[in-house]
């Protein structure tokens, strides 16, 4: 599916089309993060071109007024920008879906987790969970010996 969208007030055209290699990564790294709580059946990957943004990679949630009004389950929307995401290495590339995907949360409930979030430890206290490089790396490394 190729769609076009213009807007006219600000002169931009942009284009969004599935992204059947992005969803097979994406599944492939859930697998070697063994994220069970991720529904990748539940997750749409779109390739776009001519965003003017910085992003390398986005998410898009569907949040539970939206759930509830079309009578779905929560979904997720992992748009990679072609124009930037398509020129990193292989490696980069895992790293940057690593970094989307752990904007998922752990009940997959349509909401998006921050870059910076606190979350009970179990003991009594917190503990401060960051979507950063720092993590993005120790992950991948921990996993790269499983993806193809």
């Amino acid at each position: 599916m190729r769609v076009k969208y213009k807007d006219s007030a600000l002169s931009i055209t942009m284009r969004l089309e599935d992204a059947p290699d992005i969803k097979e990564c994406m599944e492939d790294l859930v697998e070697a993060l063994q994220m069970k709580h991720i529904d990748t059946k539940r997750i749409v990957c779109m390739r776009s071109s001519g965003s003017k943004g910085r992003a390398l990679a986005r998410i898009w949630s569907l949040p539970k007024i939206w759930q509830k009004a079309l009578g779905v389950e929560a979904h997720y929307v992992v748009e990679v920008i072609s124009e930037k995401f398509d020129k990193l290495s292989e490696e980069e590339k895992h790293k940057t879906l690593i970094h989307e995907i752990l904007h998922i949360p752990k009940n997959f409930s349509g909401a998006v987790v921050s870059h910076r979030t606190k979350h009970f430890d179990g003991l009594g206290g917190h503990k401060t969970v960051r979507i950063d490089e720092r993590t993005v790396d120790r992950m991948y490394r921990e996993i790269k010996h499983k993806l193809k």
